[in-house]
């Protein structure tokens, strides 16, 4: 959860294109990202893979208005709504981009070629068939923002007592690494989200940061099988609770046009 999930990128931007906020060329560079190139491989009447911008355009003549993020986890299938095949597919890949108003949805295959610390990577978009239905487990933005800081308010206090909240050099660095990130102007979102989503978003990424840092900082104070497990229970629950963050930011902006609808 330190770097934006590529369905993140797809969804936000691809959002904003498809509500006249951005052009098919901005909106594909920003999908792509650090990326090498993006391709969309099995929409209907496209025999072959198609750049970004076709496959936008070509879903929005399908009848999509609309795109939602999903991050499953093992027995977890937040913001899937199936079928099967396409939730198992979706979390091998722990992310899919589902479609509003048309049923497909989109899971990303990654290539990676190239030394350690010059690793090229190419994504194919796989379009499969998803069934129109609620998304599983997606709460709202102001839902998502209350659960999130009482879920880090706890686990502070647990991994706290265990000594391994990600203190030290190492875990200053990162933070001091994501603070420049932000302060660079790096947009959490896309043009036409509203501010508190861009804030869920930013508080779940931090959450996610120092989830990251707690786990990888070793055993820390953590010596004992039981001091162990408890911090393992401490961070299980605060790390689903800011994928559902994170879900419900980016999916804010459809639910909200759902709504209006009703």
């Amino acid at each position: 959860m330190l770097t934006e999930p590529r369905s993140g990128r797809l969804a936000a931007w691809g959002n904003a294109l498809l509500a006249g906020l951005v052009s098919p060329d901005d909106a594909a560079l920003a999908i792509v990202g650090e990326d090498t190139v993006h391709r969309v491989e099995g929409l209907p009447s496209e025999p072959a893979p198609v750049g970004l911008t076709l496959a936008l355009g070509r879903l929005r003549a399908l009848g999509v208005t609309g795109l939602r993020v999903a991050l499953p986890a093992p027995g977890h299938p937040l913001g899937l709504s199936g079928p099967p095949e396409f939730n198992a597919r979706a979390l091998e890949a722990e992310e899919a981009v589902v479609c509003f108003g048309a049923p497909f949805g989109l899971v990303p295959e990654v290539y990676e070629a190239g030394p350690e610390g010059d690793v090229l990577a190419e994504v194919v978009w796989h379009v499969l068939p998803v069934r129109e239905a609620p998304p599983a487990d997606v709460p709202s933005l102001g839902e998502a923002e209350r659960e999130l800081a009482e879920a880090l308010r706890e686990a502070t206090e647990v991994l706290s007592k265990l000594d391994v909240t990600g203190s030290g050099p190492v875990a200053e660095a990162a933070i001091d690494a994501y603070r420049a990130r932000a302060e660079r102007g790096r947009e959490a979102l896309a043009p036409g989200y509203p501010p508190r989503a861009a804030r869920v978003l930013e508080l779940a990424q931090r959450v996610g940061l120092l989830i990251s840092l707690a786990y990888g900082n070793g055993h820390g104070g953590a010596v004992s099988a039981s001091e162990m497990a408890a911090r393992s229970q401490a961070l299980r629950p605060v790390e689903r609770t800011a994928r559902r963050a994170q879900v419900a930011a980016y999916n804010s902006v459809v639910e909200e046009r759902e709504r209006g609808a009703r």
